[in-house]
Order: structure tokens, then sequence, then C-alpha cells
């Protein structure tokens, strides 16, 4: 996303700059009932609806759509600022912009969630956000939980109501030629002989990594830990945990395809 240039049909390297001065005096003229300084405003601030935009990572399919309905956020914003406020446009318009977008996001999940499960979704969200504000660590679920005097398996349970779907054919490892999908990693509950001797195989393969090699799997696949939360964890940077994951990872299929 941040490399896109053109999205829903707008060159965003192009979109104009202007100090909060500017943006106040051209606010002005729009709540005068200037047209041509209404439509200056909306392009003004477009760079807006992309900064929220890209709050949505992970989301790249829905961009073009996500920036369209950050669009009409951004002028419910402009019709309803109230000038006599005294805050930024921006402090203000962000949270509509942002709740267009979660709703589109919510109507448009392919699972029909309650909507008593989406509220409680999105309230932790902001008490997610709140939270944060006040305290330099990430806020944890029990936080969120104690937060909102809501039992924190609830929250559990509703943000994984609201979480997108994900497909069986999701790339999840990919070393440079072999990739493995979310499908490879799903197992039959029969054993049969042949994965009774992989099992094996891969157990002696483990055996004879080194005791970093094995930290870092199992940080990594049994944990479900990031490479960057492996690195702070270990003590080292997240190229030399890629590096020593890429290695052990060789090493078991050498001496499993042995």
């Amino acid at each position: 996303m941040s490399n896109k240039v053109i999205i829903a049909g707008v060159n965003t390297s192009q979109l104009p700059k202007l100090s909060n001065d500017d943006i106040m005096a051209l606010m002005k003229k729009v709540k005068q009932g200037d047209d041509f300084a209404r439509d200056a405003f909306v392009v003004a601030n477009l760079r807006l609806v992309l900064s929220v935009v890209q709050r949505f990572g992970g989301r790249s399919d829905k961009a073009d759509d996500m920036f369209q309905v950050g669009c009409v956020g951004l002028m419910k914003a402009i019709d309803n600022f109230d000038e006599s406020l005294n805050v930024r446009f921006s402090t203000y318009a962000v949270p509509m912009i942002i709740g267009e977008i979660r709703r589109f996001l919510r109507d448009n999940n392919s699972v029909r969630v309650s909507r008593s499960l989406r509220d409680i979704a999105y309230k932790s969200l902001q008490a997610k956000e709140q939270l944060s504000k006040n305290s330099v660590n990430e806020p944890t679920v029990e936080d969120i939980a104690k937060y909102l005097n809501v039992p924190a398996k609830t929250i559990n349970f509703a943000l994984d109501a609201i979480s997108e779907t994900v497909s069986l054919s999701e790339p999840i490892y990919n070393d440079g030629s072999d990739t493995i999908e979310l499908k490879d990693q799903i197992s039959d509950l029969k054993d049969s002989e042949d994965s009774l001797y992989e099992k094996i195989a891969i157990k002696e393969a483990i055996k004879k990594l080194s005791p970093r090699e094995r930290e870092i799997l199992l940080l990594r696949y049994y944990v479900g830990k990031t490479q960057m939360e492996v690195s702070q964890e270990v003590g080292i940077s997240q190229a030399q945990v890629s590096r020593l994951e890429k290695n052990a990872l060789k090493e078991i299929k050498n001496k499993i395809s042995e």
C-alpha cells in the first residue's frame, strides 16, 4: 500500500499539502457555501483519507473501495465540522473516516456476525486505541476486558468473529523455491504408517539442530510469534532470526529426504 501511487484513480503522489491555517481559511469559504472551495477542500484532505486506509494493513485487495468509502466519511466530516470546537479538522475527521471504513468492512464480510458481537468487537478496538494512548505497551486482551468490564473470552471471540476470512491457499512460508500454503498445515487425524515415520524423522532432525535454532522454531511455529517478536525475545536481529529459521528448516528437510 505505501508504495502504491494510483488508488481509486487518484495519483496520491500529486495530492496537495496544506498547512492547518490554509485548511481553516478554506473551511471558512466552504461554510459560506462556496462549492469550488468545498471541492478544493476535499482534494486538500485526500492525504488524510489515504493515511487512514493505510492503517488497515493486509487488505490491499479492498484498498480502492476503502479509499472511496473513506472519502464519504471525509465529506460527512466537512459538512458537520463546527469551527467553534477549536480543534484541528483532521482530529475531527479521522474518527468519521475510520467509522465509514469499518462499517464497509463489516457489511462486506463474507461471514455474517451478530450485531451484539460486532458491537463488542468494535468497542474492544476503540478501547485498545484509547489504552494505547496512555501506555507504551500494547494493551492485552485482559487489559481491554477490564476496561470494558467484559470477560476476556468474549473479547477474544468477538475479535475473531470480525477478522477477515483466510483462504486455504494462503501462502504462509516461502523460501524462494517451495511455497507452503495454509492447507498444507492442516493435518489428517488418522495416523498412517508414512505419517508416523515422517513424525519420527522430523523429531530426530530437530534434535540435531542447535539450541538456538530449536528455540527459534519453537517460538515461531508452536508459540506463533513473528520474527520481530522472536528477535526481541532471544536478543538477536530479525535478519539473524530469519537466517537461522531458514537454515533450520532446510536442515530438517534434508534429514527427512535422506
